[in-house]
C-alpha cells in the first residue's frame, strides 16, 4: 500500500493545470455544512503564481491570507458532562 505523503501546509492546496495556464496556491478553509452530507469552505482563494511573483510568492501570501482568516488559536472547551438522573 502506498504511503500518502502528509501536508506541510494545512488548508493550501498546490494547483498546476497546464491546459488552462493556471498555477498556484488555492487556500480553503471553516468547512460547514451545507446540506445532510456536503460541506463547502467558508472561505476560499487562489493565490497565482504570475500575479504574486513566483512559487514562493504566492505560497507566502497565501500563508498569510490563511493567518488572517484563521485568526488567533482559541483555547479549547472542557469536555460537556453527561447528567446522571
Amino acid at each position: 500500500m502506498k504511503k500518502t505523503r502528509r501536508s506541510t501546509h494545512p488548508g493550501i492546496s498546490r494547483i498546476d493545470q497546464p491546459s488552462t495556464r493556471t498555477h498556484g496556491w488555492f487556500v480553503r478553509v471553516g468547512f460547514y455544512r451545507v446540506k445532510k452530507r456536503n460541506y463547502s469552505p467558508r472561505h476560499r482563494k487562489f493565490f497565482g503564481d504570475v500575479t504574486y511573483g513566483g512559487k514562493r510568492g504566492s505560497l507566502k501570501a497565501a500563508k498569510a491570507y490563511l493567518a488572517l482568516v484563521k485568526g488567533p488559536a482559541r483555547p479549547g472547551r472542557a469536555p460537556r458532562r453527561k447528567r446522571v438522573a
